[in-house]
This record gives structure tokens, sequence and C-alpha cells, in this order.
């Protein structure tokens, strides 16, 4: 009997074998578009060549064309198929494609940020998913197109599970994190807030306005559908686009972040990462004011009711968010403002939304007359708060955790008048600007917000998932 060498039994634990997985087999039908989509790209790019290689194309040609074509579209589909791999090791993604080239990406699970479940309308018929990968330092997501819906959402929440540091060997018995509903946005309330919105009027109207007015001007039709078709797409996209993308908008509470679902015809659940939010933005139009309460959605509210000045008055608001390295904008398409508020309290455990905020003096009025009033400024314990805007109000939270650097710039007209602007820099490459302070409190505003980020890094929680 052999005696295994001290050490062998471990190295043959860690050498497991590598088991690799293909995607759905629906997924060839999809890859089988790619050559018609780069002749369709081709004919876009110059369609008059294009229509003078078809006119001359015989019908015994094209048919030859055809049989030649759809059957090495679909021997590409199959292949690349065929050729993509993925596999779970215990500490990374593997995702192996390519034909003649080979690629292997190694997403690091420790550096998962969030793992987003999609559902175009085609694929819902077909009752599979892609599986979209937020990789910290990462532009470019990864993605696995296309596993069958429950294979993705098992995969999803196997990822999340190791990414968390349960163990491999129990991570895929940890299953679905639960999820609690914390916000639904009713279809009725999505649509009068679009209504409501002054963009959705704008593109409106100058898709109805320019078209007339070019023909007048250069009785070219070429040149009418060359800019009203842009001009009729961009006021779809405000209204009838925004409607459909975020339709049932559903936000829930989960130990892996926040979960968001929405879509009309493309279903999309997506995951906010926890500790990686860098600004939220509280969007106020102006007409979304006087709309909407907790109770009560599409009620219209008296102008006692709507608070004044204070941050924390009634009515509709939009919520967005900047998280680093990832797509995740919106956070809440329409809400009552104590409802939006309850729903940031999620995001940024322990922040409170400032009660009221402070002007610039009056004599920034000069600097930028009459649109000066829509500026503000408050620095709580927990986070730096900077207002913008009279018609559409801005009101954008940094947490004192997530500053990078605190800039102070003043231009000549601005020394003059004894003020200045102080710049936040977030990890998410954006910068929130508290405007037109005064002089001597920019200065001090500086020096302090500095010791605050110091301190709240340090007393920060974990980014950790399942934490």
């Amino acid at each position: 009997m052999t005696t295994p060498t001290p050490g062998t039994e471990d190295a043959v634990q860690e050498e497991k074998p590598l088991v690799e997985r293909r995607l759905h087999p629906v997924t060839p039908f999809r890859r089988a578009w790619a050559p018609v989509a780069v002749i369709a790209g081709w004919a876009v790019h110059d369609p008059n060549q294009a229509q003078e290689q078809l006119t001359r194309l015989t019908t015994t040609a094209l048919l030859v064309g055809l049989a030649v074509f759809v059957p090495g579209a679909a021997l590409y589909g199959f292949l690349s198929w065929w050729f993509t791999h993925f596999a779970v090791t215990d500490t990374e993604l593997r995702i192996r494609t390519g034909l003649l080239f080979r690629r292997t990406a190694h997403i690091r699970l420790d550096r998962l940020q969030a793992v987003d479940v999609t559902q175009p309308l085609l694929a819902r018929v077909a009752g599979v998913a892609k599986l979209k990968l937020d990789v910290i330092g990462t532009d470019k997501k990864d993605e696995l197109a296309y596993l069958g819906e429950s294979e993705a959402r098992a995969l999803r929440a196997e990822l999340l599970a190791r990414a968390a540091g349960f163990a491999p060997e129990t991570a895929h018995e940890v299953g679905e994190a639960p999820v609690r509903q914390l916000l639904h946005v009713p279809a009725r309330v999505l649509a009068v807030s679009l209504v409501l919105t002054g963009a959705t009027w704008g593109s409106l109207a100058a898709a109805l306005v320019v078209p007339p007015v070019l023909w007048l001007a250069t009785h070219s039709v070429w040149t009418v559908l060359a800019t009203g078709v842009p001009l009729l797409g961009a006021a779809g996209a405000s209204s009838v686009g925004r409607f459909v993308g975020e339709y049932d908008w559903t936000v829930g509470e989960s130990p892996d972040g926040l979960r968001i679902d929405h879509g009309l015809l493309d279903r999309t659940h997506e995951t906010v990462p926890p500790g990686r939010v860098q600004t939220v933005r509280i969007v106020e139009p102006l007409l979304w004011r006087r709309w909407g309460s907790p109770r009560s959605w599409g009620s219209p509210m008296s102008e006692a009711e709507s608070g004044g000045e204070a941050e924390s008055g009634r009515g509709w608001v939009r919520v967005e968010l900047d998280v680093a390295g990832s797509s995740n904008s919106v956070l809440v398409p329409v809400a009552p403002r104590e409802v939006a508020e309850s729903v940031i309290a999620r995001v940024l455990p322990g922040v409170a939304v400032p009660a009221s905020l402070s002007r610039p003096p009056r004599r920034a009025g000069w600097c930028v007359p009459f649109w000066w009033r829509g500026y503000g400024l408050a620095v709580t314990d927990t986070v730096f708060a900077a207002r913008h805007g009279l018609l559409r109000r801005s009101l954008s939270l940094v947490p004192h955790a997530k500053v990078q650097s605190v800039r102070l710039t003043q231009g000549p007209w601005q020394r003059f008048r004894g003020v200045a602007d102080v710049h936040v820099d977030t990890g998410a490459n954006k910068t929130v600007t508290a405007r037109l302070r005064d002089a001597s409190e920019a200065a001090e505003l500086l020096r302090a917000q500095a010791d605050r980020s110091r301190t709240g890094r340090r007393e920060a929680r974990p980014d950790r998932w399942m934490a």
C-alpha cells in the first residue's frame, strides 16, 4: 500500500475538476443575427451603394446568396454558442468565448458590485434571461446571455452568496435572499408625472414646430425628415419610452442591497450595491411640487401643505443615484417626498435629508441674477447637501465618507463680490458644488470638510454583501 506524501491530499482537493457550463440552447438564434446586423449597418452607412448593389442582383443570384448566407449565419450562431463556456470557482467567475481568437474573462467575486437579471421581450417569451455583472474598476459590463430564467436567478444568488463570503460548498444552498417591498409606483402616477414634466412638452413642441418651419424655409422633404424623425424619437423617448422603461417600478429591501424591478416590455431586475452609493439626488420639477402625499399620490395639495422653502415639504420627487462603477442611476422615478426620503434612508443608513438649507448672501445676485435664489447648502454630521435650480430643483446628498476631494474656486467677479464656490468630488467621478457661498464661509467649509471626510470613512460600515 502506497503512503501518500504529506500535503498530497490537500493538493488533490484543491485541484478539483472545473465544471464548465454552456448557455441556454436558444442562444444560437440570438447570435445568428450578428452577420445580419453587419450587413444592415453597411446598408445604413452607405445606402446609395447598397441600393446600387441590390439592383444589380438577379433573382437567381439573390436566391443563391440567401441559400449560402442563411445557413452560414446559423452555423456562426451555433459555433459561437458551442465555444462559449462559463464556470464558477471558489474565487471567480470565468467566461470563455471566441471562435478564432479565444478570450477568457476572470471576474473576481469579491469585486462584484451588482448582478442584474434582464429580460427583453423576446427573451421573456422564450423563458430565458440575461445576467449582467457590475465589477469594480470596469466600465463595460460582462454578461451571460442567455440562461434559463430559473438558472439565471439561481446563479445570481450563488454569485452574491460567494461574494458575501459564504463557503463555496454552501453558497449554492443559500438561495435568493428574501425581499421586503418598500415602494411600488402606480402606472397612473407615472403617467401623470410624465405629463407634468417640462422635457416631455418641450421635445413634443420642437417635434411639431421645427419640421413645418424647415419646410417653409427649404421645401426639402429630406431635410424635414432628417430633422423631424430624430425630434419625434426624442419626444417619444422622453414620454412613451420612459413610461415603458419605468412601468411597474418596485423597490424592495434584501440583505444583498435594494432590489429594483421595472419594465413593461423588457423586464429588468437590478440591485443597488450596498455601500457603493456616492451621491443621491432629489429632483423636483416645478409642476410636481403641489402633487402627491403618502396617502393619496394623485391629489393636488394646498399651498399651506406644500411646505414652502423647507426641504421636507410634500410633493412628488424623483430620486437619482451616482454609484461607483455602476450604471444604476434611478432609484425612484416618482414618489411623494416623505416616501422617497424613507427609501433614501435605506440606501444611506443614518443619513437624514436636511429640513432646510441656507441661501447664498444677497450680493451673490450680482454674479448670477435671480437664479442665485435656487442655490442652497446644508452640512450635517453625516452629509454634505447642495441644491441648485429654481424651476427644476435638484438637491444632492453626499455622505462625508464618500468625499474624495474638496476644492474652492473663485473667479475675478466672485472675488470682487466676496463669494466663492466649493466643489466636492466623489468616487463616481462626479462633483457636487455649493455655489456662491460667502468667501469666509467657503474657506471654513473647505477646512472642515476634510476632517468630516476622514471621520466618516473611519466610521463607515464595510461594503460587504449581506453584511
